[in-house]
């Protein structure tokens, strides 16, 4: 194997990581998200479990972060709580740093 074959793999292998984290940490995020809504909602123990699961579900609708906050808005507008859509982004963001450091903090 040459040093650029060993290059080369080594890249794919922290890429391939780097993924793994990024899934890992958004899932994470999404979870804390739903709970973080659900306790808005009024929702308790299994049905605030069950909403956090429906929202990590969300954005796997269609891929990525802006399902996950349609989902979280509509349910909140519904319920006539109504955070402006900077305030939701902003908690979206602070989750994500927190599911980031729990991941670090684990592995």
């Amino acid at each position: 194997m040459t040093t650029f074959d060993k290059r080369e793999e080594g890249f794919e292998k922290k890429f391939a990581h780097d993924e793994e984290l990024r899934f890992k940490a958004n899932a994470r995020r999404n979870k804390l998200l739903g709970l973080w809504a659900a306790e808005k909602l009024g929702l308790t123990g299994d049905a605030a479990n069950v909403y956090a699961k429906d929202v990590v579900m969300a954005e796997f609708e269609a891929g990525g972060d802006e399902d996950v906050f349609k989902k979280v808005r509509k349910d909140l507008d519904a319920k006539g709580l109504a955070p402006s859509d900077q305030d939701l982004r902003r908690t979206m963001d602070e989750l994500m740093e927190k599911a980031v450091a729990a991941i670090k903090a684990s592995g």
